[in-house]
């Protein structure tokens, strides 16, 4: 004989003042577990946004990354007329020699300074990525100075105004537009000419060669035949899959937020044991009553794993309905790959979402367990006999 849910749900609004403070403890808990994964989520979403599906890129061997590459320009040259390459509507190879380049500059809130990447594109450069467009202002003109600034950027960092201008490597640049990247690594950069940031930075060589190919298959031909020529001490692999193996900036916030998730639930469990336990004790003439009526033990034990289940999932949905309102919210933070200013959004999925469930639903299933074998475990007699 099984006892109604509606017994264990009346139960714990009897007992509110012990039920309210150890929701509110499981909903912190998990509002602070969805939302440290959530920072992870969006970091990675900016990396694998990145990158057009026939772009390849082109590195020196040994690079993980394009500001600790170099290239030549007579390496240049010869990929650059590689038969793979597509070409434009003037029969020139869609191709874009680049150059990037880390400087320091200080935050609009005057709370210090940080790196930011600063790549120089060819002519194709925004031909070869779609997905970037013009949010405000113009584009830069070669030979003169002016730079295109990410819209994020502009937001968290000194003198990116449309107009304004910023001094480094002794010149001064001009910013004459932002750019979005739509949630790409792009949106945290700023766009220059190529050879204007080669005199600029005293660069002799290029970071990296951005190319497009025409078809899949000539995509594959294109690596094989550079990484093949001994004469290119370079690698070439897609644009998209580089970009989504920089993730590494998101593990160690997923291992932090798993830290203190599981720091925060031994709190947790130990509320909830706690509101449990003094379930049973002021209940045990009644487990006592019940057991008379003839409920089994594991009956008794199992409504009182339901009531902690259900105490959790209150405030595990409490704990998300906290993280909701800072789903897409902007911030930043320091990539271990480039060390420069990465910026991006708060990314709330269904699936956090769903752990973040599991992990309330896991949280009061363990705090309920001792409890409800304490209740199970009372003497017919003693219980009946309770004061």
């Amino acid at each position: 004989m099984n006892l109604p849910l509606k017994y264990n749900i009346r139960n714990l609004f009897v007992r509110w003042r012990s039920t309210f403070t150890t929701v509110i403890g499981i909903a912190l808990v998990v509002a602070v577990y969805v939302l440290m994964q959530a920072l992870a989520a969006g970091l990675e979403a900016a990396s694998k946004n990145t990158g057009f599906p026939l772009n390849v890129l082109v590195l020196r061997k040994g690079s993980t990354a394009e500001s600790s590459s170099q290239i030549t320009p007579e390496q240049f040259r010869v990929v650059k007329y590689l038969p793979q390459i597509e070409k434009d509507v003037l029969n020139m190879p869609m191709v874009s020699a680049e150059v990037v380049v880390l400087i320091n500059l200080p935050r609009l809130n005057k709370s210090g300074e940080a790196n930011v990447l600063v790549r120089g594109i060819g002519p194709n450069g925004l031909k070869l990525r779609p997905q970037v467009k013009l949010s405000a202002g113009r584009w830069f003109d070669p030979g003169k100075r002016e730079v295109v600034v990410s819209k994020k950027l502009a937001g968290r960092f000194a003198n990116f105004g449309i107009g304004q201008s910023f001094i480094t490597a002794g010149t001064r640049l001009v910013v004459v537009g932002w750019l979005e990247g739509e949630d790409s690594v792009y949106d945290s950069e700023i766009w220059m000419d190529t050879d204007e940031a080669r005199s600029i930075f005293d660069r002799e060589n290029y970071s990296s060669v951005l190319i497009r190919v025409k078809e899949d298959a000539a995509l594959k031909d294109l690596i094989s035949r550079i990484e093949s020529d001994k004469r290119l001490p370079l690698r070439a692999v897609r644009e998209k899959e580089f970009y989504a193996a920089q993730t590494r900036t998101a593990i160690p916030i997923k291992i932090l937020g798993n830290f203190l998730a599981t720091s925060m639930s031994i709190g947790a469990v130990f509320a909830a044991m706690n509101t449990m336990y003094a379930n049973v004790g002021s209940r045990i003439r009644e487990i006592g009553t019940l057991r008379v009526l003839g409920y089994r033990r594991r009956t008794i034990v199992l409504s009182f794993m339901i009531e902690g289940v259900f105490l959790a999932l209150i405030g595990g949905v409490i704990g998300c309905l906290i993280a909701v309102p800072m789903h897409g919210f902007s911030t930043g933070t320091v990539s271990f790959d480039t060390f420069s200013e990465v910026v991006f959004h708060f990314r709330l999925t269904p699936i956090i979402i769903f752990k973040g469930m599991l992990f309330a639903i896991a949280v009061g299933a363990v705090g309920s367990i001792l409890p409800a074998f304490r209740a199970g475990g009372v003497p017919v007699i003693n219980a009946l006999n309770a004061v």
